[in-house]
């Protein structure tokens, strides 16, 4: 008898370890997760940022051709020409 005791003894042993172990991975899951999600919000955080400097990048491109500098020149027409046409489809909308 004392044999299957000991087997037991041991097998009760190793399932509290297993247990242990389960529950420090659990931990570990749950703070890589929250890690994740911080990780996820600053991400979208920067995107929004990159994608606001490269808007005022384009206005001050738009600004610096109509001061004077010939960069730039060709996009600049192109811009003025959208934002007319943009302008004269509201103004026909407003008149119908």
């Amino acid at each position: 008898m004392s044999k299957i005791e000991e087997i037991v003894d041991a097998l009760e042993n190793k399932i509290s370890k297993v247990l242990h172990k389960q529950e420090v991975l659990k931990q570990t899951n749950a703070k890589l997760s929250q890690q994740l999600r911080e990780h996820e919000q600053k991400l979208l955080e920067q995107q929004d940022e990159i994608a606001s400097w490269a808007e005022k990048y384009e206005t001050l491109k738009i600004a610096n051709t109509m001061l004077g500098s010939d960069d730039n020149k060709r996009e600049t027409k192109l811009k003025i020409n959208a934002l007319i046409r943009e302008i004269d489809h509201c103004i026909s909308q407003l008149s119908e």
